[in-house]
């Protein structure tokens, strides 16, 4: 198929994608059409089928790709220390990787529902997996004496809400900077899992 004259597909595509990102997360999945999408892009609504096969892989593959992201940075800054250090660590990381990518947060969480079976599976073992990575720590932290949390699996889970609801609020210029924002957050997740 033939590129619309003047469209360069490394440039177009990642357009395409913050365009359709942008929208999801403003409007809804449901509520925005391709060819929103491609207005926003400044493209005609059949140009946007050279990036992607239809709306449903879009946003699978923003969601997927936002995943991957977050568990590679979390991987490649996973300290080898203490669980403690892990987890504080781990929580400010949460809060900077996440608060720097406000619209990909709001739509891999809010618009689960939105995704076929097959791409929902792939998603949700993502998320998984991430949230494997949190209880794996508190496990550690449990083993080391330091931690104690009954349920370590559903600890993880609640942590993440917590840390990913800053993303709800927090604004840069506010009142407090995002280094004095993680400074109260790591305090009250220390003290939610403290012996």
């Amino acid at each position: 198929m033939a590129r619309t004259q003047g469209s360069h597909s490394d440039i177009t595509g990642p357009r395409v994608r913050e365009a359709a990102l942008w929208l999801f997360a403003r409007q809804g999945y449901a509520a925005v059409s391709m060819r929103q999408i491609a207005a926003e892009v400044g493209v005609q609504a059949g140009a946007l089928y050279n990036y992607t096969p239809d709306k449903q892989t879009l946003l699978f593959d923003l969601m997927r790709a936002h995943l991957e992201d977050l568990l590679a940075a979390w991987d490649a800054a996973a300290p080898d220390a203490s669980a403690r250090d892990t987890l504080e660590a781990f929580t400010r990381f949460h809060i900077r990787f996440n608060t720097s990518r406000a619209d990909a947060v709001f739509v891999s969480y809010m618009e689960l529902r939105s995704l076929e079976p097959a791409n929902f599976a792939v998603i949700e073992g993502l998320r998984r997996d991430y949230e494997t990575r949190l209880e794996t720590i508190l496990r550690q932290g449990l083993a080391e004496g330091v931690f104690a949390v009954s349920e370590p699996r559903i600890a993880a889970m609640a942590l993440i809400a917590m840390l990913t609801g800053v993303n709800t609020w927090f604004r840069a210029g506010g009142r407090l900077s995002l280094a004095q924002v993680e400074a109260l957050y790591w305090d009250m997740v220390r003290k939610a899992v403290a012996v």
